[in-house]
């Protein structure tokens, strides 16, 4: 792994919102707009990541969002979500990661397998004992990325992007 030592890993606060904003839309764009409609698309991202959406997310009790810079730059994030679980999680001490995104730059620089750690620190130091996470069913390289740090299958739900009802696995593992 290449990764140059000028990378932080942060919590975000209020005033990362337009940067967190820019880079859930792109990521998120990015990996899925070839297979979705453009009005998808521009419906789900409207709905999910503006600035002021973004803004109330930090500012969330129940979500962490946490940054991953390089050099002032934006590369990646993650959200944690706390609270609620679905059925098929067994383990009611359990934290989602809501988000996981690098931009597609720094894929293969560490960025990802930093970040996780770093998640899953958070989540012990809450002392979570389970995290659980959704994946497109046909994201097979986020899928294996997951399954190398131990999440399994537990169970499916409905992702809606704009009106394309979506399946997504719902993969857990113990930290």
């Amino acid at each position: 792994m290449n990764m140059k030592q000028d990378v932080i890993i942060r919590f975000a606060d209020a005033a990362d919102a337009e940067a967190l904003s820019e880079i859930a839309e792109v990521t998120f764009r990015i990996t899925f707009a070839e297979s979705n409609t453009a009005e998808d698309m521009d419906t789900f991202c409207r709905m999910h990541y503006s600035t002021e959406i973004q803004r109330s997310e930090i500012l969330d009790e129940h979500t962490t969002t946490v940054l991953v810079e390089d050099k002032d730059q934006l590369c990646a994030f993650a959200q944690l979500r706390f609270g609620s679980a679905p059925d098929c999680v067994q383990d009611l001490n359990a934290a989602e990661i809501q988000r996981f995104y690098v931009r597609p730059e720094w894929h293969g620089r560490g960025i990802a397998h930093r970040l996780m750690a770093h998640c899953f620190e958070i989540l012990r130091v809450r002392r979570y004992r389970t995290v659980f996470l959704g994946v497109w069913e046909f994201n097979p390289r986020a899928i294996t990325f997951y399954q190398k740090y131990g999440f399994a299958e537990v169970g499916e739900h409905v992702f809606v992007v704009g009106v394309d009802r979506q399946r997504d696995l719902i993969l857990a593992c113990h930290l």
